[in-house]
């Protein structure tokens, strides 16, 4: 027996099978020819039919090898049916995911639009220089020629320096400096100043029809700005905001785009390492302005190293000084309708106590060409002085030759109109010795806001020249009457002054207080947020009003429809008295004082003859709380209408506030 055999017949002994040798032979034999038949398959399908002759050798039992892959179709189709969905599924899944892919590229990609510069800047024709100033683009009203940036007025009034002022009736450009007038003429390189000539190699000013154009650098004579101009699109770029600010420097090439988020047109590309000064933080993006004049939007993952820095320009501002008296003013009106009328002034000052100050009604704007009235005297002047009372005389654009708004348009818009004015007034003060000048122009429209405050500007350089104190009336801040431009006046004149009554006025629609609290308490606390407070003086009333009121007939009513006065039921009408005469009113009608906590003021109301009668007095109690607001704001002092007005026992408690 040689090895094979026994080896062979070893592992049969071993593993007790007793099936006869032979048929073990036999059953190899027909596997093979089971393999030759089938040919050559695969070396899988081949590892298994060893396998199977492996498994048949072990257990003869089981089926032939050569019978097995017609037993596993059914379970082959199976599979490959679940194979099939396996393969759709995951095609799906990558169809969609191929869908969401391309939807949020679309959504959140970054954009590589380009923003449309022309209408970013506002440009709509070939020759407009767009304009940037600070953080803001404003109107395209500039123009380069000669090689020379110019600026529209409207631009330079509103954006740069209001101090600049265009004369289109007598086409002059003016600048108010605190002791001259700068004045240039249409086309002209020369100006003058003080009637001292001076002049710069190019053209100053420059006019196309009404329009008035000034050169960027004559501006910039008498303006703390830098400016630099650009190309594609051309435009101007103007800084004067200097002091303190937020700058980060561009950490890696990135984009300026016109809002914030990447969706956003593109403004301009910035390099790495260029400077961007931060106007405001987003949550993930910084609202910026570069220097070359985009102001967008950078992504803070594009910014770094943010910080405070002070950026600043040397400049040498003109000061307006200004005559500010060591002491609590206790200045009031004096209504003077006549010279005779001036000889009453011993007697007033006699029977007040403290004054510093009175102001006597003396002079009328006569007509629009700026002549004026006046009634000026200096006896009364010198009666005042030896009681140590200054005199600062009024001016009013009402109550005389003129009395309307288009009248004082008129007189105001045009400068040698306001320079007759200008001139005879000052000349009265200074021949009657009187201490200042006190405006009191109540018909100032919106559009004659500019040259008012212009007028005020003259006046002060005048008044600075020759010692005068400037003192300007107000009434009490809203919106209507912004135009008379405080914030300028608190610079140029030495005192502004708060008319803080006619809260419910002569033709009121209905009745009211004069003067409540309140309406004081604003009128201070408005006029502070544009004017020092030592330069600031609290006017108050000596007077209120006796309010008399009817019912409206149909008729009436029927004619009122549409309008503010149909608003009201009640036809009012009113009449002034002095605090004397007021209590003596109220005394002869019986009727009942009450306190009004709302206004602050003793209060009475009752009927006669089918006629309601309403009054809010002005006595000791309601003006204390009214100077006592003087006093808590650190006012320059008190001012009062009028002299003769007044309860003689109030002279006791104004001392309290002005000692």
């Amino acid at each position: 027996m040689d090895d094979r055999q026994r080896r062979s017949r070893t592992a049969s002994d071993r593993s007790g099978s007793k099936e006869h040798p032979d048929r073990q032979r036999t059953h190899r034999s027909e596997t093979a020819r089971g393999q030759d038949i089938r040919g050559q398959g695969s070396r899988q399908q081949g590892a298994r039919s060893q396998s199977g002759r492996s498994q048949a050798s072990r257990n003869p039992n089981r089926r032939p090898a050569n019978r097995r892959p017609a037993a596993r179709r059914p379970q082959t189709k199976r599979r490959r049916r679940r194979n099939l969905g396996i393969r759709i599924c995951l095609t799906v899944i990558l169809i969609i995911a191929a869908i969401a892919a391309v939807f949020l590229w679309k959504r959140y990609s970054p954009s590589k639009e380009k923003a449309n510069l022309d209408k970013y800047y506002g440009i709509e024709q070939e020759g407009q220089l767009a304009i940037v100033v600070n953080n803001e683009v404003v109107e395209p009203k500039g123009m380069i020629a000669d090689g020379k940036a110019y600026i529209q007025y409207e631009i330079v009034r509103d954006y740069i320096n209001s101090r600049f002022y265009w004369d289109p009736n007598e086409n002059i450009l003016l600048y108010t400096l605190p002791k001259d007038m700068v004045s240039v003429e249409v086309g002209s390189k020369d100006y003058t100043v003080s009637k001292d000539k001076n002049s710069e190699d190019y053209v100053i000013l420059k006019t196309e029809g009404s329009t008035a154009y000034i050169a960027l650098d004559f501006v910039q004579q008498y303006t703390n700005i830098d400016y630099e101009v650009y190309d594609n699109p051309e435009r101007v770029v103007i800084v004067g905001d200097w002091g303190e600010h937020t700058v980060a420097e561009v950490k890696k090439d990135t984009q300026v785009r016109y809002q914030g988020g990447v969706k956003s047109p593109i403004l301009t590309e910035i390099k790495k390492g260029e400077e961007v000064t931060v106007i405001e933080n987003e949550e993930n993006w910084k609202k910026v302005r570069t220097k070359n004049g985009f102001i967008g939007y950078i992504k803070n993952s594009a910014l770094k190293d943010a910080e405070k820095k002070n950026v600043t320009r040397k400049f040498e501002e003109q000061e307006f000084t200004n005559i500010s008296k060591d002491y609590t003013i206790n200045m009031a009106w004096h209504n003077v309708t006549n010279s005779d009328a001036n000889s009453g002034v011993l007697q007033k000052i006699a029977e007040s106590k403290g004054l510093t100050t009175i102001a006597p009604t003396w002079f009328h704007v006569k007509d629009t060409d700026g002549n004026m009235d006046s009634i000026a005297s200096t006896d009364y002047v010198n009666y005042a002085h030896q009681a140590n009372i200054e005199v600062w005389a009024t001016i009013r654009d009402f109550d005389g030759g003129i009395n309307s708004y288009d009248e004082s348009y008129a007189l105001l818009s045009y400068t040698s109109k306001r320079e007759t004015l200008i001139n005879q007034l000052v000349a009265e003060a200074l021949q009657s010795n009187i201490d200042g000048i006190n405006v009191d122009f109540e018909k100032i429209s919106e559009e004659c806001g500019e040259h008012y405050i212009q007028f005020i500007r003259e006046l002060s350089v005048r008044c600075r020249q020759n010692g005068l104190v400037l003192s300007v009336d107000n009434y009490v801040p809203k919106g209507f009457n912004m135009q008379y431009d405080r914030k300028e006046q608190g610079i140029v004149a030495d005192y502004v002054v708060i008319m803080g009554y006619d809260e419910h006025y002569a033709g009121s629609p209905e009745a009211g207080s004069v003067a409540s609290y309140d309406f004081v308490k604003e009128g201070i606390t408005e006029t502070l947020k544009e004017v020092p407070a030592d330069k600031v003086i609290s006017g108050i009333p000596f007077f209120t009003r006796l309010w008399e009121q009817t019912p409206k007939t149909e008729e009436e009513l029927a004619s009122q429809k549409g309008t503010e006065e149909g608003e009201y039921a009640m036809k009012v009408e009113s009449k002034a008295y002095g605090m004397t005469e007021a209590k003596e009113v109220v005394s002869q009608a019986g009727a009942e004082i009450t306190w009004d906590d709302t206004a602050k003021q003793n209060y009475a109301r009752w009927e006669s003859g089918g006629v309601t009668y309403e009054i809010w007095l002005e006595d000791e109690k309601s003006l204390e709380m009214k100077l006592e607001l003087m006093k808590q704001n650190k006012l320059a002092g008190t001012a009062a209408w009028a002299l003769g007005l007044e309860d003689p026992n109030v002279w006791q408690l104004i001392l309290k506030y002005v000692n």
